[in-house]
């Protein structure tokens, strides 16, 4: 397990160049309107022992301010934000204990080295694993807390302009995940506002040259809806 590290001031967006068209209202107003046409045929929500529940909703992953430097210390790293669609199960092994499995679509995030511009990307894919406690999930907003593991998985690292022709690739990462959030009662389920802050560290390296370490550390925010089975 990787010691947790205090996160980091989030980065404004401004400034930064957008390489990501789809935006994330957009991408949030399509899975809402794909809720509206299944709310209906849902069930109820309740949790007890032996319950499922299934959250789909729209989160960024938003890296610390300071992402570390790369070839000791003489180029300063910065990692973009990135927001996709996301789905949570959640199995309640008794009365307000789950355990709860993230997954998501590939987030995309764009890097950056001071005095170079922007010189690359890379996607990424974080399932995360969380014990959580619901203090009052039967009441209209039901707040709750978890702790986990996150597992975070790099591939189709991209390198342009002053990296353009080499081979960039970033490490996986195993670290500590905490979560927290309120569930407020909607129709036959609940709206799910919630936010992660997850340890995430991955070796850096070019043309199989170890650069040094990005510590990406993100809040990763949003919302969803959650139905009960």
């Amino acid at each position: 397990m990787i010691p947790i590290k205090a996160p980091g001031a989030r980065r404004p967006d401004t400034g930064r160049i957008a390489h990501d068209t789809d935006t994330p209202m957009r991408r949030l107003s399509h899975a809402l309107l794909a809720l509206a046409c299944v709310l209906p045929t849902l069930p109820a929500a309740a949790q007890s022992a032996g319950d499922w529940t299934v959250a789909v909703g729209v989160h960024q992953v938003d890296p610390r301010s300071d992402n570390g430097t790369l070839a000791g210390g003489t180029l300063p790293l910065s990692i973009g934000s990135s927001t996709r669609p996301t789905i949570a199960v959640e199995y309640f092994v008794r009365d307000r204990v789950g355990i709860e499995l993230l997954a998501a679509t590939p987030f995309r995030h764009d890097l950056d080295i001071a005095g170079l511009g922007h010189v690359g990307s890379t996607k990424h894919l974080p399932p995360t694993l969380s014990l959580q406690y619901h203090f009052a999930p039967r009441v209209r907003l039901a707040p709750f807390v978890g702790a986990g593991v996150n597992y975070t998985t790099f591939f189709e690292e991209d390198t342009r302009g002053a990296l353009a022709g080499s081979k960039l690739a970033l490490g996986d990462s195993w670290g500590l995940a905490l979560h927290a959030g309120i569930d407020i009662k909607a129709g036959p389920g609940k709206l799910r506002l919630d936010a992660r802050w997850m340890d995430i560290d991955s070796d850096v390296r070019l043309d199989g040259a170890r650069l040094g370490t990005a510590r990406i550390d993100p809040l990763v925010y949003g919302a969803a809806y959650v139905v009960n089975f």
